[in-house]
């Protein structure tokens, strides 16, 4: 993975904000999901609902930042961002209904369900405001290996508060926009995980 750093922003920031995307997040809480859930048969479907989370959607960044319509790798313009998360509800929505007819435990649609959910509140508030998706997501993600493998996992929010430190240096978003960010994204992905497995 490159990490371009422009001469006016902090190297830190930057490489905190690129190997802390959502898209690793997400692979890593549904890997660590899937192996607490199911050893190896539990990652092998953590990474299906990776592979519709979080590798589809990329690709699909990718594709618009070669078409020109996305202007980089974290979506920062609001409309592309609304384009891309379109997209993403799509994937996420078929993921579900793949793992539902192929009989995937149940922890694991729940989790995948849980995303689903995230990122549709997600959507609805980015239509007014840009909210922090990396916050909402590294939260939610912390929230649910908390809910999966007991307190200890709590230390992962040092990492969130990490994210959310670059987000603000490098101008990205507000502190307002990461603080809503964390806070809605613990609470849905809580709340929803703990609901729905």
């Amino acid at each position: 993975m490159t990490t371009d750093v422009l001469p006016t922003e902090s190297a830190l920031a930057r490489r905190v904000t690129d190997w802390l995307e959502p898209k690793n997040w997400i692979i890593a809480v549904t890997l660590l999901v899937g192996w607490h859930t199911a050893r190896w048969t539990g990652v092998a479907w953590g990474a299906v609902g990776a592979f519709f989370a979080a590798v589809v959607p990329l690709a699909f960044i990718k594709y618009g930042m070669r078409k020109g319509f996305v202007g980089d790798r974290h979506v920062g313009a609001r409309p592309a961002r609304l384009v891309v998360m379109s997209l993403a509800l799509l994937s996420v929505a078929a993921g579900i209904l793949l793992m539902v007819a192929a009989g995937a435990p149940r922890t694991m649609t729940a989790l995948i369900v849980t995303m689903l959910v995230s990122l549709i509140v997600l959507v609805a508030i980015t239509f007014a405001w840009k909210i922090s998706v990396h916050q909402a997501v590294s939260a939610g993600a912390c929230a649910i290996l908390v809910q999966t493998y007991g307190v200890w996992t709590a230390v992962g929010f040092l990492l969130v508060v990490l994210v959310g430190w670059s987000r603000v240096e490098l101008g990205d978003h507000t502190r307002n926009q990461v603080v809503a960010g964390t806070i809605l994204g613990a609470a849905v992905a809580a709340t929803m995980f703990q609901l729905t497995r």
